[in-house]
């Protein structure tokens, strides 16, 4: 769905119309879009060719993720980590399908749907589904991020009040959302025929999962300069650099989308947000950068100096008006209250600008020709992070026995399974 906290007016579980919160809550950390699996038949194509007790626990823990999975917009942590749980117990399952040996990769047709507008994507291919799992996993730590930011309470536009260990555990999230996603791009998706890809939707596309990837590296250096900015030890460089690494982060992540199909409601969704949290982040860094040359004792200094904090007010008012243009597209998200470095960039960058202009506009006046009325380049700095290291699970040991030849079955079992899938 185009973020994980928008709330579609209706949704239907078990059969039954059921409405959905329709307050249009906040956004802290972007979800693209959430999908869920959908059932799916897994006994029919397994049958006689598996064992009766691997069919039966492959289907058993599918159906017990879409059960958890279908209530996921009335998560809270501990509802998302039960079902992170759930899935990392079905991984190891599913992926005894990809095995060579098995020769079941494209067996079994998986279900997936966004949640929310159930828009359904089934394709035979057992890497499909391990790729969508990990991509579910990826999607939920961001979810949980999230929840994580949002105050509980609930208050329309109050300020976020999220303690220090809270803000430890998002980044924790991000880095293993990112981590996943990583994976799915240089691990997963190798493993897949492009015949099957080209089935995919556009929001499982390489660059888009590359995109969130980034994106989630994005907002844990957008954490740790809101930390960085509330220390008193932190100094003026250090702030800068975490500035300048969000800028590159933010960037990356918006060239990645640069070949991507980005025409339908998720792909502008995610446009709009790196445009504009691209922006806020400029802002950031040339108000550091701003703040660093000012130390300089030269009039060249100063001049720049101004040049930079004009350049971060002006990239201010751009980011309110893109923050406005993203909450406002489909599917409608509510505009935070400005929160972590934000919460006082607002008000500091025009008034250190304009102080910074009266100060020094005389020099300005004295270089009217000069080249040192333009805005200089923000530094470039090694960047920190990297994803969270992922790697699939082992195959389940079920599959220990399993070669790929039909399994030898009873007339009296054969009929058994005919009934009990008559009576599902």
């Amino acid at each position: 769905m185009g973020c994980g906290p928008s709330i579609p007016k209706k949704y239907t579980i078990g059969g039954k119309g059921r409405k959905r919160r329709s307050i249009i809550q906040e956004v802290a950390v972007f979800i693209p879009t959430v999908r869920i699996p959908v059932a799916s038949d897994i006994v029919h194509p397994l049958r006689g060719i598996v064992s009766k007790d691997l069919v039966d626990r492959l289907s058993t823990l599918r159906a017990h993720v879409v059960e958890l999975a279908e209530e996921i917009y009335y998560a809270d942590v501990s509802a998302v980590s039960e079902l992170q749980h759930a899935l990392e117990e079905y991984l190891p399952v599913v992926l005894g399908l990809t095995m060579k040996e098995s020769r079941l990769e494209s067996s079994v047709q998986f279900r997936w749907k966004t949640l929310d507008d159930d828009q359904e994507c089934c394709l035979a291919s057992a890497w499909y589904e391990v790729l969508s799992v990990v991509h579910m996993m990826a999607m939920l730590a961001l979810f949980e991020a999230n929840l994580l930011l949002i105050p509980k309470n609930g208050q329309v536009g109050g300020e976020r009040k999220v303690s220090e260990d809270a803000k430890k555990d998002v980044v924790d999230s991000l880095l293993r959302a990112s981590g996943c996603l990583d994976y799915s791009v240089h691990r997963i998706l190798v493993q897949i025929p492009a015949q099957v890809k080209k089935s995919f939707p556009s929001y499982m596309q390489e660059g888009m999962l590359e995109a969130i990837s980034i994106q989630a590296l994005a907002q844990c250096v957008e954490i740790q300069l809101g930390l960085a900015s509330e220390c008193e030890k932190a100094t003026l460089s250090v702030k800068r650099r975490l500035a300048c690494e969000q800028v590159s982060y933010f960037s990356q992540a918006h060239y990645c989308l640069s070949g991507c199909d980005t025409s339908d409601s998720y792909g502008k969704k995610l446009l709009l947000f790196l445009k504009w949290k691209c922006m806020e982040a400029k802002a950031v860094a040339y108000y550091y950068h701003g703040l660093v040359l000012d130390k300089g004792g030269e009039p060249a200094n100063h001049i720049s100096a101004v040049c930079c904090l004009s350049a971060a007010d002006d990239l201010l008012s751009d980011s309110k008006r893109a923050c406005l243009s993203f909450c406002l597209a489909n599917p409608i998200t509510r505009v935070p209250p400005p929160w972590g470095v934000m919460k006082n960039m607002h008000k500091k960058i025009p008034d250190v600008a304009y102080k910074k202009f009266q100060v020094y506009g005389h020099l300005f006046e004295q270089n009217k020709n000069s080249a040192l009325q333009t805005i200089p380049d923000l530094p470039e700095f090694a960047l920190s992070l990297r994803p969270e290291g992922y790697e699939l699970p082992s195959t389940d040991s079920i599959w220990g026995n399993v070669n790929g030849q039909p399994q030898i079955q009873s007339l009296k079992e054969h009929l058994n399974d005919d009934e009990e899938v008559d009576t599902k």
